[in-house]
């Protein structure tokens, strides 16, 4: 990194207490002030009036597909992707192929990004019924990722044993895919030979995703493991977490937010997701929670395929859709509706994501916080277009649609890496989490 100094001059700056006029100044890869003078010495002056100066989005629920399935995704796509959304730390899932289920693979994974990636990168190790051993000596990891239904290859971890080790024996942070196997299993074969892709949301339905998480909550209850639920889908789920231990957290995803059942005959396998999306009221609920507090993340489960495979017909269709490069003008677009404020989309994006997944020096804009930015232009209009995606898939399933709010320019440790349509591919700025000591959610909440 260099020392180049960067003036934000006049911009409205969302600080963690307020929201204030001001003016910013990085140096080389921190922010110096967060109130500084007008004239101050810089080498270069942005000149911000009229715009809005954000903390950098953390994504911690992505999967960019490298290595093995780069077809659909890669790194170099998926994170210009992320560059354009205002996206500028993301934590990726381990179902690659070959999956991240040793230190091996995952100091792998990091060479690649370490390569390609224009922002910076975490990768969270893949449990299975019988790498515990794995689990319980990784290192420079978010955390393991547990699939209790709905995996690829080896890692469903279903069988209650199994479980109880990894809960009781490991000691960094756990996430998890909830859906119960059996109930699912059972659903399929009672809607066998129904070729609508309405049917996935009674395959996997409500009771799958209220099982497997009432499941997941008492293993991290009873062993005090730190847990985070991952794309919360329906309103009882919610219920579930009214309660949570201050050792549990959780997500919901902009697609189980805005769509539900009433969409299939619009947007069909498009909007296939695991989990589904699920009905109206669980829309309404789903907010509800994330106002309340019992939600405290927003992330996109960003799985892209392609278009040639989403267009099969069901159920060889794959579940999954892109969302990365869009998620943060959806969710100000949902501000303008009045659903939410600035302040919250700030929360749930930024600070929120940074304290669960103990990300140092992230998530606000504070003196000394590395310059991971975003400027936005709340007023800009403009229409999500599969020709506009920079995801590698190329379509949107909110393709055609206008939102209100868009990321403008985004700088990754000081170092600007968008701006309106152009990229910086130098990637001197981005870095590797996890490196350094944990903090803690809890120890600051």
């Amino acid at each position: 990194m260099t020392n180049k100094k960067t003036l934000i001059r006049n911009a409205t700056v969302v600080l963690p207490d307020e929201i204030l006029r001001t003016s910013v100044l990085i140096n080389g890869s921190t922010l110096a002030a967060v109130d500084a003078a007008v004239h101050a010495s810089a080498d270069e002056v942005v000149e911000a009036a009229g715009l809005h100066l954000l903390p950098g989005v953390i994504d911690d629920q992505v999967h960019f597909r490298e290595p093995g399935l780069t077809h659909k995704e890669d790194l170099a796509h998926a994170t210009r992707a992320c560059a354009k959304g205002g996206v500028t730390t993301f934590l990726e899932m381990p179902n690659t192929a070959p999956a991240t289920t040793t230190q091996a693979r995952l100091l792998e994974k990091l060479a690649l990004a370490a390569e390609h990636s224009l922002v910076n990168y975490g990768f969270y190790v893949g449990a299975t019924p019988q790498n515990l051993d794995e689990l319980k000596r990784a290192q420079r990891t978010p955390g393991i990722k547990i699939f209790i239904g709905s995996s690829t290859g080896d890692l469903l971890v279903d069988q209650q044993e199994a479980l109880e080790r990894i809960f009781a024996e490991t000691c960094l942070p756990i996430t998890a895919h909830c859906e119960d196997e059996a109930t699912v299993r059972a659903n399929r074969q009672r809607w066998s030979g129904v070729s609508d892709v309405a049917v996935h949301s009674k395959i996997r339905d409500h009771a799958a995703a209220r099982i497997a998480t009432q499941r997941a909550l008492d293993l991290a209850r009873r062993h005090q493991h730190r847990f985070h639920v991952l794309h919360v889908s329906t309103g009882d789920e919610t219920d579930l977490l009214a309660d949570s231990a201050p050792w549990i957290t959780a997500e919901v995803c902009p697609h189980h937010l805005l769509f539900n059942i009433q969409d299939y005959p619009r947007l069909g396998s498009l909007i296939q997701m695991n989990p589904s999306v699920k009905t109206a009221e669980d829309n309404r609920r789903l907010w509800e929670a994330l106002r309340q507090g019992r939600l405290q993340v927003v992330a996109t489960d960003h799985a892209p395929h392609t278009w040639e495979e989403k267009q099969q017909p069901y159920p060889q269709s794959p579940s999954g859709l892109p969302a990365v490069e869009n998620s943060l003008a959806l969710m100000l677009d949902q501000m303008h509706r009045g659903r939410c404020t600035l302040a919250q989309v700030v929360h749930w994006m930024c600070e929120a994501p940074a304290r669960v997944w103990d990300i140092v020096n992230k998530g606000c804009i504070r003196e000394g916080y590395d310059a991971d930015l975003v400027l936005v232009d709340l007023n800009r209009r403009q229409q999500v277009r599969n020709e506009g995606q920079q995801t590698k898939c190329g379509w949107s399933p909110w393709h055609g649609t206008e939102l209100q709010g868009w990321a403008v320019r985004t700088w990754v440790r000081g170092q600007e890496v968008y701006r309106d349509g152009r990229f910086d591919t130098s990637r001197r700025g981005a870095e590797a989490l996890y490196d350094h000591a944990r903090g803690g959610y809890w120890a600051t909440a």
